[in-house]
């Protein structure tokens, strides 16, 4: 591990800051025109909607610090670790954008409630493997995975609401 320790090729790179853009452009596509939609305006939303604006800002700390952990523990990985911990990544921001999709763009809450646990699963999965290999990488994750939490408990209050 030593020997491959320090290094940021190229893999690094393009999965630590291209993951979180990629699922980021993806998610926003799906929120920016799902949040205009009539179903989206007639929702009964509760009393922990957040406003508006809180979500860009939150999210995109959140995309941020998933960078930074990423890249500082595939680079203490060795080549086999940095791979597994890749396609974990990889997972996550497919679920991540996917919740998008299924929420806004699908309207489909059971579904959406469903993948947003899964996310929240994931997150936690991928805090714990940063964890392992860099204690600071690993917090720095936790954020997502609460606010993940979150999403899952206001996306099932919203279904409860709207049955």
């Amino acid at each position: 591990m030593s020997a491959y320790r320090g290094l940021m090729d190229r893999s690094t790179i393009a999965t630590s800051i291209g993951l979180p853009v990629a699922a980021a452009a993806l998610g926003s596509v799906a929120t920016r025109t799902g949040m205009r939609s009539r179903w989206y305006r007639r929702l009964d939303k509760p009393r922990i909607q957040p406003p508006p604006a809180v979500f860009p800002v939150v999210w995109t700390a959140l995309y941020a610090q998933t960078a930074v952990a990423s890249a500082q523990v595939q680079k203490q990985m060795t080549p086999v670790q940095a791979q597994t911990y890749r396609r974990r990544l990889a997972l996550n921001m497919a679920l991540n954008a996917g919740w998008c999709w299924a929420f806004f763009r699908g309207q489909r809450l059971v579904p959406s409630i469903a993948v947003a646990a899964g996310l929240t699963a994931s997150t936690v999965d991928l805090a714990r493997a940063a964890g392992r290999t860099s204690r600071p990488a690993g917090w720095l994750l936790a954020p997502y995975a609460l606010w993940n939490a979150f999403a899952t408990v206001l996306t099932t209050a919203i279904w409860r609401r709207n049955r």
